[in-house]
């Protein structure tokens, strides 16, 4: 199971190094698909407004597992989510692959 995540994951970076011409880390991933949920391209994002995108990122690639859902879109076009459940107690290792997994999945229903 963890080398078919980690295959699957090397295939996706391999896909975003030919898009944007270089490897992007973990933080990059969740502020681009922050931006496709928000669906404002902007030219500049204040340094909050990034840790904003990451946020909607987040929660929106959870959502897909039933822990958070859309709670409303505010008058600037900002997504807000509840949180519906706790999420599991893991270790840095068990979180960074949970939330792999997720960006795994939602590039797959968003390509």
């Amino acid at each position: 199971m963890q080398d078919d995540l980690q295959t699957r994951w090397w295939a996706l970076e391999a896909t975003l190094v030919e898009r944007f011409g270089k490897k992007p880390d973990m933080e990059a991933i969740l502020f681009l698909i922050g931006i496709q949920e928000f669906g404002q391209i902007r030219e500049k994002f204040t340094k909050e407004q990034k840790q904003d995108l990451m946020h909607v990122a987040t929660c929106s690639l959870l959502a897909q597992s039933g822990y958070f859902e859309l709670e409303r879109i505010d008058e600037e076009g900002w997504p807000h989510f509840r949180q519906l459940r706790t999420m599991p107690d893991m270790n840095m290792v068990e979180q960074e692959n949970f939330l792999k997994d997720h960006i795994l999945l939602y590039f797959e229903e968003h390509s």
